[in-house]
């Protein structure tokens, strides 16, 4: 079982990959976990059902997520950003939204993914943009809907 950390980042380079070249979600995991096992000495991987939940659901809810950090990134046109810190932007919104995660841990994974595939630079503004869609989630009450829905999906799974 590969852990929630290598998963976020597999997510995070086929939704990459998805803006670069629009494919099904399906398509573009396929063809990310056959690159890994083309690689010398790499063997076979069966995609993670994490990464696929990841992706699908980011490009499930995409335009959702957009709308939302496009109103909490000022000065900022969402087309305009780069694409590694809008994909995970999008992937912490998603993870936040839809899986429940506590936002403390989405935002700071994301800080971590910012900082090892866009640079030290990003971390500032992802996280100032995540932190405002955070108080704004708050504010409405998503979050908790988000970590019903979650618990609900586990207890239905067990």
């Amino acid at each position: 079982m590969a852990s929630r950390r290598r998963a976020r980042r597999h997510a995070l380079q086929i939704l990459f990959q998805l803006d670069l070249t629009p494919q099904p979600a399906e398509q573009a995991i396929r063809a990310f976990y056959e690159s890994l096992s083309s690689e010398p000495g790499g063997a076979a991987e069966e995609p993670d059902p994490l990464v696929t939940e990841l992706v699908c659901g980011v490009q499930t809810r995409r335009q959702e997520i957009d709308e939302l950090i496009a109103r909490h990134a000022h000065n900022w046109r969402l087309e305009r950003m780069p694409a590694v810190d809008r994909n995970v932007m999008r992937l912490a919104v998603f993870e936040m939204i839809a899986l429940g995660s506590p936002p403390a841990v989405a935002i700071n994974e994301a800080l971590e993914l910012a900082r090892r595939f866009s640079g030290e630079q990003a971390v500032p503004f992802v996280n100032g943009v995540l932190d405002a869609i955070r108080q704004e989630l708050e504010a409405t009450g998503a979050l908790a809907a988000a970590k019903r829905g979650a618990r609900s999906r586990s207890r239905r799974t067990a």
